[in-house]
């Protein structure tokens, strides 16, 4: 009796784990793909390289104006116009500016990534949440990104009803 037990268990374990392994279903798509065929994510881009620009130009006329007042400050030392301590204050001048523009650089840079990050969030939120209803629509267990898969099925690919369901 008790062995018939044990059988009957062993049975059910193993065509329950049969049963799991068959019923999980997987799909995979290619994030990048659909982020790029996105109008948000081509109207944000837009927008960062307008404000890019726009902080260039803006960088571009510190640089210029720091060479301006560099040639004037070199122009009236040659000259005997300044005396020994205007050419050090003159040259704490110009040295502020330098680092004044330095600082710019980097604050652009980090405005930016920030503008970036703070438009791109709700766009993936957007992209997450179709990948999420096409999953639980098509009774998919798992949607991998195509970037960390090293081999898939053409079939499992997921990435058009995800399009769909964006409206791409």
């Amino acid at each position: 009796m008790k062995r018939i037990l044990k059988i009957s268990c062993l049975l059910l374990m193993v065509f329950g784990a049969l049963n799991a392994a068959q019923a999980q279903k997987f799909g995979y798509v290619n994030s990048s793909a659909i982020l790029a065929d996105m109008a948000e994510v081509k109207q944000m881009e837009a927008n960062l390289e307008a404000l890019q620009k726009q902080l260039q130009k803006k960088g571009q006329s510190m640089v210029e104006q720091l060479q301006q007042d560099y040639a004037a400050v070199q122009q009236k030392a040659a000259s005997g116009d300044l005396s020994p301590k205007q050419q050090e204050e003159e040259a704490k001048k110009l040295e502020d500016q330098q680092a004044e523009i330095a600082k710019f650089e980097q604050d652009m840079v980090k405005q930016l990534q920030e503008k970036r990050n703070k438009e791109l969030q709700p766009i993936l939120e957007k992209v997450n949440q179709a990948i999420t209803d096409v999953a639980k629509e098509n009774g998919l267990q798992f949607i991998f990104d195509e970037g960390v898969i090293l081999y898939a099925d053409e079939s499992m690919d997921v990435a058009n009803l995800v399009k769909a369901k964006l409206g791409l």
